[in-house]
């Protein structure tokens, strides 16, 4: 059983930058693949990034080249950079672990309650 719990979210203007934390409890993260997906209101919810135990990565391609997604197996948290933030990243967003490799497929088995990221332009 992995408890996640996400922080770091908030309002900001278009062109800003967030930080975006998971927290785990429960299991370390090193043995899982971590990801963070989002759901804006009226849509379903997406990937955003994948990181697996290997360190293989993977981004939605709306986000390649302003999110990146990192791991402190020490402090056992899975982060989301996202900076050059557009009004379209609003959304509420959460975190992730499961198995398995981005080559391959990472499963989605436990979740975070989610944290808001507001982008207003």
């Amino acid at each position: 059983q992995v408890q996640l719990v996400e922080s770091g979210g908030g309002s900001v203007r278009a062109g800003g930058s967030l930080r975006l934390s998971c927290a785990a409890s429960g299991s370390p993260i090193s043995g899982h693949c971590m990801g963070w997906f989002r759901q804006a209101p009226g849509k379903e919810r997406e990937e955003v990034a994948l990181l697996d135990s290997d360190g293989s990565t993977k981004y939605a391609d709306s986000v390649k080249g302003r999110f990146t997604i990192s791991k402190d197996n020490a402090k056992n948290t899975v982060y989301l950079q996202m900076i050059s933030l557009k009004s379209e990243d609003t959304a509420t967003y959460y975190c992730a672990a499961g198995w398995g490799t981005v080559r391959g497929y990472c499963s989605s088995n436990y979740w975070g309650q989610g944290t808001q990221v507001t982008v207003s332009s």
